[in-house]
């Protein structure tokens, strides 16, 4: 009797909306997926019940739970994500799933545990698992040299953020990562860094230093997917090359082996620039600064236009990470 082979572990890092459009395709395939998510966020729903009740921020997870819960039923995944009115007093704007979440946490006084009795109620295909088992403070140094804590209020600042770091809720103390995403990124294939918000998504994971060290040294090839459009006060004007830059210079060695980069133009009258507030133009492609860091550029069309936004093709996406774990 022949021995099946192993499925190929992909670990995808990173937070926000971006995640899920690579995730829903992703675990349609049969490979063994963890998402590692940030747990900085401190703005809308999850910052109100960080603050409140002093639980890590639950938005991005329960998004990404969502995303990998295939064989649950839509009506379910509907009310996770479903939010109060904003005349609803305490709950306004609240998402139910973020409140479950909450709950758990507070129930088990773990936030690994808690996430992971969510995942298994869900039936999810894969693994979720936050960065740290507390809640993180994302502080910022923008160009001009002044600094800045909490996610949300360097997302407002509108600076140019030249680079970031985590603590603990405790000024000074250094943040901890869950033992299970070290375990997870040493015994990778692949590392996928995004899609999403490089400064306050992808690299709030990669500071924690238990993590750069795993990233440093696990033998798993490493792919970073360029964002489309770029964001205002973080990443304006940024190539895919000066967004690798970053990526690397916070993991603190050229780490990255492969950046997919959209090529196809967005069309100037299609984004709606006042309902997407936080982009602002297209992504250019610098094959020439992506090869000097000793990444190769996989370049093609990776656009999905739809809701007067512009977004990654996670199928296309899916199939050219899918290459690369032949390839290697």
């Amino acid at each position: 009797m022949t021995k099946s082979k192993p499925k190929s572990k992909i670990v995808i890092i990173g937070g926000g909306s971006g995640l899920p459009v690579i995730i829903k395709p992703l675990v349609q395939e049969d490979v063994d997926l963890t998402a590692v998510v940030t747990v900085a966020d401190d703005g809308g729903s999850s910052g109100v019940l960080r603050n409140y009740i002093n639980v890590v921020p639950p938005g991005d997870i329960r998004n990404i739970l969502v995303a990998m819960a295939t064989n649950t039923e839509p009506d379910i995944l509907s009310i996770l994500q479903y939010r109060f009115n904003a005349q609803d007093d305490f709950f306004a704007k609240h998402a139910v799933g973020n409140l479950i979440i909450a709950a758990l946490i507070e129930k088990y006084d773990d936030v690994f545990e808690a996430v992971q009795r969510m995942a298994d109620f869900l039936h999810i295909k894969g693994h979720v698992y936050p960065v740290s088992n507390e809640p993180l403070v994302l502080h910022a140094e923008f160009k001009d040299g002044q600094q800045q804590a909490g996610e949300s209020e360097i997302t407002h600042a509108h600076k140019t953020i030249d680079h970031v770091w985590v603590t603990g809720d405790e000024v000074g103390e250094e943040p901890q990562a869950a033992p299970a995403v070290l375990r997870a990124i040493q015994d990778a294939d692949l590392i996928v860094y995004g899609p999403g918000s490089l400064f306050t998504s992808i690299l709030p994971n990669v500071v924690v230093p238990e993590v750069g060290e795993a990233l440093r040294t696990t033998k798993a090839k490493q792919v970073y997917i360029a964002n489309i459009m770029t964001q205002k006060g973080e990443t304006d004007a940024y190539t895919d090359a000066q967004h690798l830059l970053a990526l690397n210079a916070h993991i603190g060695e050229q780490t990255v082996d492969y950046v997919i980069s959209n090529a196809t133009k967005v069309p100037d009258d299609f984004v709606d620039f006042q309902r997407w507030n936080e982009i602002s133009s297209q992504v250019k492609l610098d094959q020439a600064a992506v090869q000097v860091q000793h990444a190769q550029q996989i370049a093609g069309d990776f656009l999905d236009l739809r809701d007067s936004g512009a977004f990654h093709d996670g199928h296309k996406i899916t199939q050219e990470l899918l290459k690369i774990l032949e390839n290697n």
